[in-house]
């Protein structure tokens, strides 16, 4: 059945039949949907007071990249090297970390191309691989990876360059060739070249990569002399390091301790299990991606007992739901919708997961929450990576709600994670899907 004018002119008739709406259909159009709904007491349930808080550095900018979870997870670093330097503040390259995300990122698409020559050109698989090979997003445990194998450098050591800050243009010349690159592959396949053959090709090819990266990004550091001036303004010097060593004395993670939870209330999903998604990682040799799904109360728990214990926490949300970008906050009911456009949203958690409605699209760091007398979070202290011109100077406050409903993943130690949640790691890993909602955070641009 098509639309027809009588069902126009009976839409018409209800929609001018309601006084109101010619009201709020007039301050849209001036304003747009978010600033006409917008909940002016949001404000007020958001002091940006919090009873516990982590220490934190200045607030760092992505600029016009996806690098988020990097961000994220070099800002949650920090604070350990903050200390044994005994510096204010401090930022490590987060150029650094890109070169080698996108190389790696790059072998890792390559490989997936390599295990996948016999699936046909157009199965969903080799299409999604051919979608978007080196992007900017990731997961924390592609991180965790990273940080392994070549450790971090501080900002000065390799600073922004133009394509750092905006990678666009950088990533739309490695998406084209890689995808040039696969086409080869596979065409050698069918011409009959051997395995060997096509991995000596493939190394020809990742150097191409290496050539355009160094060109935009810089050459990477193999060793590096910092200088800095500590809180008393002494000035400090660490001579000749490694990044690899630099992050192992002054950041000192054991990496292995550190663990993802993830939220995700679907079917598909239960609880106490332990997940991984098909083709999706950074550092080939490196660990899995793998998150253990627990109910939401275990992500508020030891998110809580890490701030107690003056450790900021890495997570991932989905940031564009009922945000109010400007002053920084999160709130379940930052707009009256039902009220300007007639209905709210009516989907679940689950739901909205089920149905391609919300995914994790941003990473960032709880550095704070406050608590009401029986220990319960009200709101929570997030640092941001897009500068100081929006939120408080780039912390925003987010809900105990909005975190129920939008937030999905949390990077925590196992000594904040109950032993029964983490039996889940010696389970079987139950591998998703490649476009599963779960590993969408990897695909952020």
């Amino acid at each position: 059945m098509g639309i027809d004018n009588e069902l126009l002119t009976e839409f018409k008739a209800r929609f001018d039949a309601n006084s109101t709406n010619q009201v709020i259909k007039g301050a849209i159009a001036k304003v747009g949907i978010d600033d006409a709904s917008l909940d002016n007491n949001v404000l007020r349930r958001h002091p940006f007071e919090f009873s516990n808080e982590t220490k934190r550095g200045a607030i760092t900018n992505q600029q016009s990249s996806g690098r988020c979870w990097m961000f994220a997870a070099l800002n949650t670093a920090r604070v350990d090297t903050m200390e044994k330097l005994d510096m204010d503040s401090f930022e490590f390259s987060q150029n650094y970390t890109l070169f080698w995300d996108k190389l790696e990122k790059a072998n890792y698409f390559l490989d997936s191309i390599l295990e996948t020559l016999d699936e046909p050109q157009n199965s969903r698989i080799v299409s999604h691989l051919l979608m978007d090979p080196v992007q900017d997003g990731g997961q924390w445990d592609m991180f965790s990876g990273l940080l392994e194998k070549y450790g971090a450098v501080p900002k000065s050591v390799m600073p922004e360059t133009f394509h750092s800050s905006n990678t666009r243009k950088l990533n739309s010349v490695l998406t084209s060739k890689l995808r040039e690159f696969a086409c080869q592959l596979r065409e050698d396949h069918k011409a009959g070249s051997s395995l060997n053959e096509l991995t000596e090709n493939k190394e020809t090819m990742l150097y191409f990569i290496y050539t355009v990266l160094v060109k935009a990004l810089g050459e990477v550091p193999e060793s590096f002399t910092y200088t800095y001036r500590n809180k008393e303004g002494e000035y400090c010097r660490i001579n000749e390091i490694t990044p690899q060593n630099f992050f192992k004395e002054y950041v000192g993670w054991d990496l292995t301790s550190l663990v993802s939870l993830l939220n995700a209330p679907t079917e598909d999903k239960p609880f106490g299990r332990a997940y991984t998604v098909k083709y999706l990682g950074t550092v080939k040799e490196a660990k899995p991606i793998q998150y253990i799904n627990v109910p939401i109360q275990v992500l508020k728990e030891a998110a809580v007992a890490s701030i107690k214990d003056a450790q900021p926490v890495w997570f991932g949300c989905d940031v564009g739901k009922m945000l109010v970008r400007d002053s920084g906050i999160m709130d379940e009911h930052s707009y009256n919708y039902e009220l300007t456009l007639g209905e709210g949203s009516g989907l679940t958690k689950a739901q909205r997961l089920d149905y391609s409605d919300s995914l994790l699209t941003h990473a960032m760091v709880f550095v704070g929450v406050d608590l009401d007398e029986q220990g319960q979070p009200l709101t929570w202290k997030v640092e941001n990576s897009w500068g100081e011109k929006s939120g408080k100077k780039g912390i925003y406050s987010m809900s105990d709600k909005w975190f129920e409903e939008f937030n999905y993943q949390i990077a925590v130690d196992k000594k904040y994670i109950p032993e029964k949640w983490l039996k889940a790691l010696e389970q079987p890993v139950i591998a998703l899907e490649p476009w599963d909602p779960m590993g969408a955070l990897a695909l952020v641009k």
